[in-house]
């Protein structure tokens, strides 16, 4: 819709969460209510729902637990059931049908085949089969991870994952999209990935930090959500952060939400996008010419820090990194930089580090630079100082309960004849990182370095997705098409018709989480609340549960195949069994859970015990105590600045210590008309999901996904607020609507990653503004191989052809 002001609608949200912070989460007390209108409690990632049906649909769905800030997600159960975007029925490519196993170039651009189940599961198997026979397991890839939908049985890779290791193995992956070069970097600096790690606490930090930097995060958006089910606890924090006082400092090229929902509370420092280490490098400098860093703290808990300090005086290379160099590439002034350093220096700091800045080239660099400020602070271990990475991610932060923990189904099974399945116990015979499926397709059995190793890229003739789009997550689309061309088979399993199903052989219609039983926790570091995920109608058409799917394919590797991979146990048989677990553990806690069969009727769920002194954990709190005996797992057992093992490996696009690297695609080196452009989360849908729900009218601009513009650059390519625009490069073209507004730093823009690719024509525009089509896909270094969308330029320009129809969520030809 044109007429929308992205500001306008931040402050209108903001206003409606003013109420005071509630003091704890508790179900609100309609779900006691009995009665066939009573609402049915289930969960998503975007925490616990209420789902009401009427006829065997959706009507409505809103949060189960009492929040002031409020979560637009928690209202689209409807949206994800009753969408035209649905897979219906098992369909086939009509090529592919025609002959089986052969490539043809025709992937995304045929059409499709209703068949029977029993058709698609012969059709895989034989192929599979013959695939395994010829070239070997490393041949069949069990496609990445995704989103998929919470829950403890209906895991969708790790079901694929269970039913390859009993077909005889499978290639795998190694990593993820969201932190592929600080999972693998902050081992090397901090004995563990700390991305994914639980945080110095919500009620530490606001009793104990005096200043709170939000640094690249925009947890408005990313804590409607987590890897379980969030626990809600997140928002609740930011909105008693925003009303404590504290000095808040946001460092974002974009003025998010978040820092819109700050408001005047917040200082807002916009540095060039990729730009993070080289801002940093000019504090650090500032640190140490006016003798405030922490030389005591350096000296006793780092190992290394002399060299880089060599570095950043310009020993080395003659370039002291000072707050008028890091002016030059950053963008933010010497008075901003030295009064940073002030601010930081002179109080209990808490440096809260998001992940955008790694998904960039060099993307090591970034958290591997905060941990070394962070330490120049001297503040590591302290209450309320450091830094941490998971503060907008899962609710990290919210002090871990007592209590009882679901267990999931595991992606393999055990061996041994006495259980019956001694052939069934193959895993993956190879595995790669995730963000290099592309260059794996193009140049099988490539030699390439990963964290000091040499590995080889399998030939992968088969593929099968399960639970992610990687269509909208990858990078330069158009290279992905090109490459997805050569297996000889692909099949997804999905609920919809996401770019990936169209571009498959073979597609299999999937159960949302509404359609079956499941369990999950809230909270993937509180484990705060239990719930049933109960089914809330029946499965649409023909979609099938992932387990019955793998299950059936299971029978067709062996006879008794289905009993292996069930373990002889159905759906509700597994989520108690699950569930005694949990009690198990309750009961050393002392919190009572009911009988599985009370629980699951009651229509309630289960709020675990607080307990007091996890309430004051603070990260590496023990190792500032006594170093010696609780040393980090690095080879010094310190923080370390430079890295002897990183030195050994000999990286170039990696140096041993925190370094400014200035990538290919940036404002530095933008030639005329060139932007940099950034893909930020979206406020209202998890990545893809949920692009087609009815949320889209509170940002589509134009019926396309906004792009975010400065006033200055917009005016000086003749474009309004409302225009379509046509953004560019020599990767491919996206069609987006203009957000003109003085929320982004002016030489870039921004596209919310997301948006289902759907494009007009092969390599032609993309109508629905997928910012893939124009990302790079390029390895953050040699170390991590990570995903680096975030460094690529483009240019744009008022869009002056009549508008394309959307067909993003358009069911294929023949479907």
């Amino acid at each position: 819709m044109t007429g929308f002001s992205r500001r306008g609608f931040l402050k209108s949200a903001v206003l409606t969460t003013g109420a005071a912070a509630i003091t704890s989460v508790t179900p609100l007390p309609a779900f006691a209510a009995k009665g066939k209108d009573s609402p049915i409690l289930t969960a998503g990632r975007w925490g616990a729902m209420q789902v009401k049906t009427k006829d065997g649909r959706i009507v409505s769905s809103k949060g189960a637990l009492a929040k002031t800030v409020p979560n637009s997600l928690q209202t689209t159960a409807a949206d994800q059931v009753h969408t035209q975007a649905r897979i219906k029925y098992p369909m086939v490519r009509k090529g592919f049908l025609a002959t089986p196993g052969k490539p043809d170039g025709k992937r995304g651009n045929d059409e499709f085949v209703r068949v029977s189940w029993d058709k698609a599961y012969q059709l895989i198997h034989e192929q599979q089969s013959r695939i395994r026979n010829e070239h070997g397991p490393a041949a069949i890839f069990a496609g990445s991870y995704g989103w998929r939908s919470s829950g403890v049985l209906h895991k969708a890779q790790t079901l694929l994952q269970r039913y390859m290791s009993m077909a005889g193995g499978y290639s795998g992956h190694l990593g993820d999209y969201s932190t592929g070069a600080a999972q693998v970097i902050m081992p090397h600096v901090m004995g563990s990935i700390e991305v994914y790690e639980q945080q110095t606490t919500h009620p530490v930090i606001l009793e104990h930090s005096d200043v709170v930097v939000m640094w690249g995060i925009n947890p408005l958006n990313t804590l409607k959500i987590a890897w379980s089910s969030t626990d809600e606890s997140g928002l609740e924090f930011f909105h008693k952060l925003k009303k404590s006082g504290k000095t808040i400092i946001a460092i974002d090229p974009m003025k998010s939400e978040t820092i819109e929902f700050f408001g005047d509370k917040a200082l807002w420092v916009a540095p060039h996008p990729g730009t993070d280490v080289a801002m940093m490098l000019g504090i650090a400098h500032t640190l140490v010419s006016k003798k405030q860093h922490d030389v005591d703290f350096l000296t006793k808990y780092t190992f290394g820090y002399d060299k880089f300090e060599e570095y950043l005086l310009g020993k080395k290379d003659g370039v002291a990194k000072t707050a008028a160099w890091a002016e030059n590439i950053c963008g933010v002034s010497v008075k901003q930089l030295e009064a940073l350093a002030n601010i930081f220096s002179q109080n209990r700091t808490m440096l809260m580090g998001g992940w955008g800045m790694q998904r960039q080239q060099y993307g090591e660099q970034k958290h591997w630079m905060m941990a070394t400020l962070a330490a120049m602070l001297g503040q590591i271990g302290l209450e309320g100082g450091g830094f941490g990475l998971s503060y907008h991610y899962s609710n990290g932060g919210n002090p871990t309960r007592n209590g009882g923990i679901l267990p999931a189904i595991s992606s393999t099974l055990g061996g041994g004849s006495s259980a019956g399945n001694d052939w069934a116990v193959s895993g993956a015979v190879n595995s790669l990182p995730v963000a290099r499926i592309v260059e794996a397709l193009e140049s099988p059995n490539k030699k390439y370095q990963h964290n000091g190793h040499e590995l080889s890229f399998p030939d992968i003739k088969m593929i099968w997705w399960a639970g992610g789009g990687n269509f909208t997550h990858h990078q330069d689309v158009n290279r992905l098409i090109k490459a997805w061309q050569k297996p000889e088979m692909i099949v997804i399993s999905e609920p919809y018709w996401t770019a990936a199903a169209k571009h498959a052989d073979i597609v299999l219609p999937i159960t949302t989480s509404f359609e079956r039983n499941d369990l999950t926790m809230t909270g993937d570091y509180s484990n705060q609340h239990l719930i049933p995920m109960k089914q809330v109608v029946k499965p649409q058409f023909e979609a099938r549960n992932d387990f019955d799917v793998f299950a059936d394919m299971a029978e067709l590797i062996k006879p008794g195949g289905r009993d292996v991979f069930t373990e002889g146990k159905s759906e509700m048989d597994w989520l108690k069994g699950f569930y005694t677990q949990a009690q198990k553990g309750a009961v050393k806690a002392r919190v009572y859970m009911p009988k599985f069969g009370s629980f699951w009727k009651k229509n309630e769920l289960i709020e675990m015990k607080v307990n007091k002194k996890n309430t004051k954990f603070v990260r590496h709190a023990a190792f500032r105590k006594d170093p010696i005996m609780n040393p980090l797992g690095t080879p010094s057992g310190k923080i370390e600045i430079f890295s002897k093992t990183i030195e050994g490996y000999g990286y170039q696009d990696c140096p041993a210590h925190p370094t400014w690297l200035a990538p290919t695609e940036w404002v530095g080196s933008a030639k005329e008309g060139e932007l940099q452009l950034m893909t930020s989360h979206a406020a209202h849908r998890l990545h893809s999901q949920l692009n087609y729900a009815k949320l889209r009218e509170l940002y589509a601009i134009a019926n396309r996904e906004p792009i975010t513009i400065h006033p200055a650059d917009a005016a000086a390519r003749g474009i309004k607020h409302g225009d379509l625009v046509r953004a560019f490069n020599h990767r491919g073209e996206v069609l987006v609507g203009a957000l003109v507004a003085n929320i982004i730093k002016q030489g870039s823009v921004c596209i919310h990653e997301g948006a289902w690719l759907d494009l007009d024509k092969p390599n032609g525009i993309c109508k629905n503004g997928n910012p893939n089509v124009l990302t790079n896909d390029i390895p953050t270094s040699q170390l991590a191989n990570g995903c680096a969308a975030n460094s690529s330029l483009v240019k744009i320009e008022k869009y002056t052809g009549k508008a394309p129809s959307l067909t993003a969520f358009t069911p294929p030809q023949g479907a």
